[in-house]
């Protein structure tokens, strides 16, 4: 990364990073502007936190219909279906997600290490702390080289301390580059996909861009495919400013995404009301 005061705010000078930035804001303004959302803003933020958990699970390897989401109740225990476990912890993250706004600028480590306890509540282990060094990682959808472990404590001080610091860039590069960075560190032992995009929620709704929590980057992830959102990773791995850019401009698209999932949301609703 840059070397200057602020570099999350040189990201946002990439090419195309401003573009994207102005088509997720004015994306999240038109729903945000929807009638619906006058009245029953809170219905559309429990549809948008199921979908979102969906979209993250599916990213994760358990790509359930949402109805199947909605009706299904086993989701933790010792049982053996693994993908159900998944959905359990995707839907436990985006309820906790919520709950740790005040302590994410503060104390981004703390809200990290509670993300993965709240993932992994149901696997027993090392939970909620960094791996060490020889500790196994359970993220078989992410085939990327994984970085030591003296490497992942570096890295996630220096990420903590960019967060402490605060920055002019835009929410979305700073979401964006928060779960970049997590997935490419793999920091624990499992769920680390599904830790990194509650974190890229956490700075979408934490920075104002999106305060009620109705705009799910995970859907918008989870539709864009796995394929792409490998190949994006790696062009954020690669550090250049072509893959860096095309990293960020993903991550728009997908909040895009996510934004009209929920105006769809917002129109059925509408349509009940009428």
């Amino acid at each position: 990364m840059s070397t200057t005061a602020d570099p999350l705010a040189a990201l946002g000078t990439l090419p195309g990073v401003g573009d994207s930035v102005d088509s997720v804001r004015k994306a999240v303004d038109r729903v945000y502007g929807h009638r619906v959302m006058r009245r029953r803003s809170n219905e559309v933020t429990s549809e948008a936190a199921l979908r979102g958990a969906r979209g993250s699970a599916a990213l994760s390897g358990a790509d359930w219909a949402l109805e199947e989401v909605r009706r299904r109740t086993d989701f933790s225990g010792g049982g053996g279906d693994g993908e159900a476990r998944t959905v359990g912890a995707a839907l436990r993250l985006t309820a906790e997600a919520g709950q740790l706004l005040s302590i994410w600028r503060q104390s981004p480590l703390r809200v990290l290490a509670r993300l993965h306890l709240v993932a992994a509540a149901d696997q027993g282990g090392a939970v909620g702390r960094p791996r060490t060094p020889g500790e196994p990682v359970d993220e078989p959808l992410i085939e990327l080289a994984l970085p030591d472990a003296d490497e992942v404590a570096g890295r996630l001080e220096g990420l903590s301390q960019l967060i402490i610091a605060g920055s002019s860039a835009p929410a979305l590069v700073s979401a964006a580059v928060v779960h970049g960075e997590l997935l490419a560190l793999r920091p624990f032992g499992s769920h680390n996909g599904l830790v990194a995009r509650a974190a890229e929620r956490i700075v979408l709704v934490g920075s104002g861009l999106d305060p009620k929590s109705i705009c799910p980057a995970e859907v918008g992830h989870a539709e864009r495919g796995r394929a792409a959102y490998v190949a994006a990773l790696e062009g954020y791995v690669s550090g250049t400013p072509e893959g860096m850019a095309a990293w960020i401009a993903h991550c728009g698209k997908a909040v895009e995404l996510g934004v009209r999932e929920s105006t769809a949301v917002c129109e059925a609703l509408q349509r009940g009301a009428a």
